[in-house]
């Protein structure tokens, strides 16, 4: 229920980002609290996970920039090879800003081993000094999913046993979400780029 709910305020807040095709400011994603006169925006809570040169990634690795998450498996037969070569787009439009990086889970951690999330990166020629593939614990992925307003599950009715969403989102240096698009359509991740430039200009 919680991640049905917070994927119904995803979609009405993608319905008001197409309203704009310049927005002045990205909006802060997600139910947000007042305490004592403060708006208090929900963050991504904290991770610790290991990529694919078994590196530990934790939140403190995109400390002062800005970063991309997605969810995937590498033996994905369905959307996860259209959102690989978005997220290379991105690769490649913003790898010499020092403070962008990109972050793609496994939805598969029994399969998806570190040599094997390794191999998927060179197979890609994903520039991992900006790339992590992250695994971890089954549940910490599940969970975290919702933090990113995605999807992350499994499911032995659909193609892979994996459902999860083709959401590409994007984190502020606060953790705070500020935009997303679908990672399987281009026109989309076109729009979602100026909202990276956008968030890349306002953090200097």
């Amino acid at each position: 229920m919680k991640g049905t709910l917070k994927l119904i305020f995803v979609v009405l807040a993608a319905t008001l980002l197409s309203c704009e095709e310049k927005p002045k400011s990205l909006p802060f994603i997600g139910h947000y609290d007042v305490v004592d006169g403060d708006t208090i925006y929900p963050q991504i809570p904290d991770f610790s996970f290991i990529d694919q040169d078994s590196n530990i990634i934790t939140n403190k690795t995109f400390e002062n920039g800005i970063y991309v998450a997605d969810f995937f498996f590498t033996h994905c037969p369905t959307i996860c090879p259209k959102v690989s070569a978005n997220m290379l787009r991105l690769q490649e439009a913003f790898s010499q800003y020092p403070n962008f990086r990109l972050l793609a889970h496994t939805v598969d951690v029994k399969n998806d081993t570190i040599p094997r999330l390794k191999e998927y990166a060179e197979k890609i020629q994903a520039n991992t000094k900006v790339f992590h593939f992250v695994t971890g614990r089954e549940d910490d992925i599940y969970e975290i999913a919702d933090d990113y307003y995605s999807i992350a599950r499994k499911d032995p009715t659909v193609p892979g046993g994996f459902d999860h969403s083709g959401r590409i989102i994007l984190i502020d240096q606060n953790r705070h979400v500020r935009s997303f698009c679908d990672g399987t359509d281009n026109e989309d991740v076109n729009r979602f780029i100026e909202d990276i430039r956008f968030l890349l200009d306002q953090s200097k």
